[in-house]
């Protein structure tokens, strides 16, 4: 269980210098890369907050807040998309370690819901 947090941990804080880059060259959209860069680095540092976590209850909040984050990061994203800042390709594979992300924080959530019945 502590190798799968320590990989999804991982995991966001790639996908957050990879969003990180693919914004580098952006010229325009500033604010679009401002959301979103501060969106997709606040998955990670949500799921870094609930392993300080006061309660279960402050644990799932916080996991919930990554998870708003990592929808609010897909909206970013697709507008950048859609306005050609970033490429369709550069597109479909950040959001789909967004999406892999998102599956894994659902499980949890989920998981640790079951837990505290």
């Amino acid at each position: 269980m502590k190798d799968n947090k320590n990989e999804l941990r991982e995991m966001t804080i790639s996908f957050a210098l990879d969003v990180s880059d693919a914004c580098e060259g952006i010229i325009g959209c500033k604010s679009y890369v401002n959301q979103v860069i501060r969106s997709s680095s606040s998955i990670g540092a949500n799921i870094y907050e609930a392993k300080y976590a006061q309660s279960r209850a402050d644990f799932i909040n916080k996991l919930e807040i990554a998870l708003k984050e990592c929808s609010e990061t897909e909206y970013w994203l697709e507008l950048l998309r859609r306005k050609e800042a970033i490429s369709y390709e550069r597109f479909k594979a950040l959001n789909k370690t967004r999406g892999t992300i998102q599956r894994i924080l659902i499980a949890s959530i989920t998981t640790a819901k079951k837990n505290g019945e």
